[in-house]
């Protein structure tokens, strides 16, 4: 194992630390923002992608523990762990989060952008359109028998539109805000015909079979 691999487990592993006890300490009050807090923050490692060096480190090390561990922490887990994160909500969206990355890993390692375009998709656009819908929204709608909001979906599509610049651009990878609209708005479709928790992964992976079609 490199140095670059143990950095990046060390990074990981302790800002992964950090958001959970402001997850579960700082905002023990609002549960329900307390887990949309730690969905959408945790997309921020899609910028400690680079420091790795070895592709099963970043998938076998760093993201497949933790589909073990958000599984424990479910309400699904044989341990019954009760915590606030898997008390609210749907309590198997990190689990699908930490599936989606362990894939993207394996598969895209030479290409860390479109595994951030990825986790860009379930973090920040997925997270926002909840949050955002849950607390704003008025227009409902039901496709897969999950009832959403056209102002979550809205806020998904503009919100991953500005992440998929940012990351792009941190990334050195030029894409033209067509590109970057369309991928978006897959995104957002996806998501907005997928039952809560499984839209972790239908909007991750349709963000990057879009992009990749369109940047081929």
């Amino acid at each position: 194992m490199e140095a670059g691999d143990i950095i990046g487990l060390v990074l990981v592993y302790g800002y992964v630390i950090l958001l959970l006890v402001l997850s579960e300490k700082v905002l023990k009050k609002y549960p329900n923002f307390s887990r949309k807090f730690l969905h959408i923050m945790v997309g921020n490692i899609l910028f400690i992608l680079p420091v790795f060096t070895s592709r099963w480190v970043m998938a076998l090390l760093a993201a497949a523990p933790f589909i073990i561990l958000t599984f424990l922490m479910s309400p699904s887990s044989p341990l019954k762990f009760k915590d606030r994160i898997s008390t609210s909500g749907h309590g198997l969206g990190l689990v699908y989060y930490s599936i989606s990355w362990t894939a993207l890993a394996l598969i895209f390692f030479d290409q860390p952008w479109i595994i951030a375009v990825g986790i860009a998709a379930m973090s920040y656009g997925d997270g926002m359109a909840a949050l955002i819908g849950k607390q704003y929204g008025k227009i409902k709608y039901n496709i897969s028998g999950d009832e959403k909001s056209l102002e979550g979906s809205l806020t998904m599509f503009l919100v991953l539109m500005a992440a998929l610049g940012i990351v792009l651009v941190y990334y050195g990878v030029p894409a033209s805000i067509t590109v970057i609209a369309i991928v978006a708005l897959v995104a957002t479709i996806f998501e907005a015909v997928t039952p809560k928790g499984l839209d972790n992964l239908t909007a991750c992976f349709s963000a990057v079979i879009s992009y990749i079609l369109l940047t081929i």
